[in-house]
C-alpha cells in the first residue's frame, strides 16, 4: 500500500458525520428523497415506540428496488453517481448521514423482483468503533422484518430501518411513559407538516410538473400544502419576467423560474382559512426554493432584501431550478440550504423592488383600516370618573346649546360664562369621556358639558379619533385597559381643570395650550408606525 494513502479513523469519521446539520425532519426528508429517486409512488412511514422505550423506524417504498450489489453500493458512504441526474439524490451521502442523525443503527434491505431473496445490510455506529474499521454486518432478514417489508413495500421497493434511536427526541422521557408518547405523536404531526410543505407538488394530484406520489405517516396520508395559497393569492409577476438566465462558474448558462405572489391579509380570511391554508407569519416571507420540483428551502430573503419584518409578510417568492444549477448555488449535502450569486442577489433584488413594496404598502393599508374600525372602550374611565365624587370641577348654572356656552361657578369666581361645547342627551355610558369623529381643529381634547338629559351636565372630555396621538398610542394601548383608563382620566382631568380655572379672558390661552401640545404630539408621533393587528388584539382573543 502506498505510503501516500492515509484512511481516515473509522470511529472518529462515522461518529463525526452525524453533526453535519440534520434534524429528525430534513433526515425524513433525504430518505424519501431516496424513495422517489428510485421511482417509487407509495412512501410509507411507520414511527414505533416500544413498551421499554426503544423507537424504531421504518421506511418502506414500492421503488425499482436493488438487487445484493446495489444495496451494498447504496450504503457506502459516497455511492455512486446516480445515472438519472435529475434524481433528488445528489451527493451519495444522504443515506448514511441523514440516518446516523439520527440512530446508531441502520439497516437496509431491498430487492428488486418479487422473485427475489431480500438483500440486507446494516451499518451500526458501535459496531464499527468497536472494530476501529468501516464493517457492515450482514445479518438474516429476520421475520418481522420480513413482515414489514411485505407491509410497507410490497412485492418489490426498499425498506430503511432505523434502531437505537438516541437522536430522535430533543428531551429524555422516561421509558415508554405517557409522556415519551405524547412526545413521539407531537414528532409525527410535526414531520407531517414538514412533508406537506416540502414535497406538496409531488403530493398535490392536480399539479402536473413532477410525479405524484403518497406518502403516509403511521398509516396516515401526508396532506400537500401549498404556501402559495394560489386561489386566494396573486401572482404579481409578469410571465415575460419569469425566466432568469444564470450562469454557471464554468461559463454556461441555464435557466431558473421565478414567481411573485402576494398573499391575503389574514384579517380578510377566517380563522381557520388562515391556519389552513396561508399560515401568515414573519418567518413564513420571503424565498421557497425548488429544485426538481422539491423544497429545500422555505422563507428568509437570502440577502436579496434586509431583514425579516411583519409588512412583508403578504409576500412568498417561489424560485425554481434544475440539477443544471446545482454549482451556481453551491445546494449543501442536506438539500436545505442554497446561497445566491451577488451578482444574482443584486439582480433579484432590482426585479423584485416594485413588488417587494407594493405588499408592504398592502400590509400597511389594511392595517391602517383596522385601526380606524376597530373601537377602543372608554367604559371603565366614565364608571370611574362617575364613581369618584369629591374631584375638583365647575359647579354648572345653566347651559345653553344653541349658543354653545354655559354658566359656570369656579376657581375665578361666580357666574363665569365660557363658550364650551355643550351635549344633552348622551349614552349614560360616554359622558365623561368619548372619542368622536367631528373635531376638526386638529386638537386631541377638547372639553365638554354633558348630560345624559337636557339637565345636570358635567364636565366631560371629547378625544379626537383622526390625531396620531389616539390612532399610534391609544390603539395600541387598547390591549391594555390600564393604559386606556390612565390615559382617559389624565385628558379628563385636563379638561376638568381647564374649566374650573378660565374664564373669557383665559379661554383663549387654554385653546392655545391644547393646540400646541396636540400639535408637538403630531410631530413628536409622525415617525411611530401605525399599530400592527397583533398589537390591536388583547391576550384573550388571540
Amino acid at each position: 500500500m502506498s505510503d501516500l494513502i492515509n484512511e481516515p479513523d473509522a470511529k472518529r469519521l462515522i461518529f463525526g458525520l452525524r453533526d453535519t446539520g440534520y434534524n429528525v425532519k430534513t433526515a425524513t426528508a433525504d430518505i424519501i428523497d431516496n424513495s422517489i429517486a428510485a421511482g417509487a409512488d407509495q412512501i410509507r412511514m411507520e414511527v414505533i415506540l416500544r413498551s421499554d422505550g426503544r423507537k424504531v423506524v421504518y421506511f418502506g417504498d414500492n421503488g425499482n428496488g436493488m438487487d445484493p450489489d446495489g444495496v451494498r453500493r447504496a450504503m457506502r458512504y459516497g455511492a455512486p453517481e446516480r445515472e438519472n441526474p435529475e434524481s433528488l439524490g445528489k451527493f451519495g451521502l444522504g443515506l448514511k448521514t441523514a440516518s446516523s442523525s439520527v440512530c446508531l443503527k441502520y439497516t437496509l434491505i431491498s430487492r428488486d423482483s418479487k422473485n427475489n431473496e431480500l438483500a440486507k445490510l446494516a451499518w451500526d455506529l458501535e459496531h464499527v468503533a468497536q472494530r476501529e474499521q468501516w464493517e457492515m454486518l450482514q445479518e438474516p432478514v429476520t421475520e418481522s422484518e420480513r413482515e414489514a417489508f411485505d407491509e410497507l413495500c410490497g412485492d418489490k421497493g426498499t425498506l430503511v430501518i432505523w434502531e437505537k434511536c438516541d437522536r430522535i427526541l430533543t428531551k429524555e422521557y422516561e421509558p415508554g411513559s405517557a409522556q415519551e408518547r405524547m412526545a413521539i405523536t407531537r414528532l409525527t404531526e410535526s414531520l407531517a407538516k414538514h412533508l406537506s410543505l416540502v414535497y406538496h407538488r409531488f403530493l398535490d394530484k392536480t399539479d402536473s410538473r413532477v410525479r405524484n406520489i403518497d406518502i403516509f405517516i403511521n398509516q396516515s396520508p401526508v396532506i400537500p400544502w401549498n404556501p402559495f395559497y394560489p386561489t386566494r393569492s396573486e401572482q404579481v409577476l409578469a410571465p415575460q419576467k419569469q425566466l432568469i438566465e444564470v450562469e454557471l462558474p464554468d461559463g454556461s448558462c441555464d435557466t431558473a423560474r421565478i414567481r411573485a405572489w402576494i398573499l391575503p391579509h389574514r384579517n380578510d380570511m377566517t380563522k381557520d382559512e388562515e391556519k389552513t391554508h396561508a399560515r401568515i407569519s414573519n418567518r413564513g416571507q420571503g424565498f421557497y426554493i425548488y429544485r426538481e420540483g422539491r423544497l429545500i428551502q422555505d422563507g428568509g430573503w437570502m440577502e436579496v432584501f434586509g431583514v425579516i419584518e411583519p409588512h412583508y409578510s403578504l409576500l412568498r417568492i417561489e424560485f425554481d431550478f434544475g440539477h443544471g444549477l446545482d454549482d451556481a448555488f453551491r445546494i449543501d449535502v442536506k438539500k436545505s440550504r442554497i446561497l445566491f450569486h451577488p451578482e444574482l442577489a443584486d439582480g433579484l433584488t432590482a426585479l423584485l423592488q416594485p413588488i417587494y413594496r407594493e405588499a408592504g404598502q398592502r400590509y400597511r393599508r389594511k392595517n391602517r383600516e383596522l385601526a380606524l374600525n376597530k373601537p377602543i372602550d372608554h367604559t371603565s374611565a366614565n364608571k370611574n370618573i362617575a364613581d369618584t365624587g369629591n374631584t375638583e370641577t365647575p359647579q354648572v348654572s345653566s347651559v345653553d346649546t344653541n349658543t354653545q356656552s354655559a354658566v359656570v361657578s369656579n376657581n375665578l369666581g361666580q357666574k363665569i360664562k365660557l363658550k364650551v361645547a355643550v351635549q344633552s342627551y348622551v349614552s349614560a355610558d360616554t359622558i365623561y369621556v368619548e372619542a368622536v369623529e367631528n373635531i376638526t381643529s386638529g386638537e386631541l381634547w377638547q372639553p365638554a358639558l354633558r348630560s345624559a338629559g337636557d339637565s345636570g351636565h358635567v364636565p366631560a372630555v371629547l378625544l379626537n379619533t383622526h390625531h396620531d396621538f389616539y390612532q399610534k398610542i391609544y390603539k395600541r394601548a387598547a390591549a391594555n385597559g390600564y393604559a386606556v383608563d390612565g390615559m382617559d382620566l389624565l385628558l379628563w382631568a385636563f379638561a376638568a381643570a381647564e374649566q374650573n380655572n378660565t374664564n373669557a379672558e383665559l379661554e383663549p390661552i387654554f385653546e392655545d395650550i391644547r393646540s400646541e401640545i396636540s400639535n408637538n404630539l403630531r410631530k413628536l408621533l409622525r415617525n411611530v408606525p401605525d399599530a400592527e393587528p397583533g398589537e390591536l388584539i388583547d391576550d384573550g382573543e388571540s
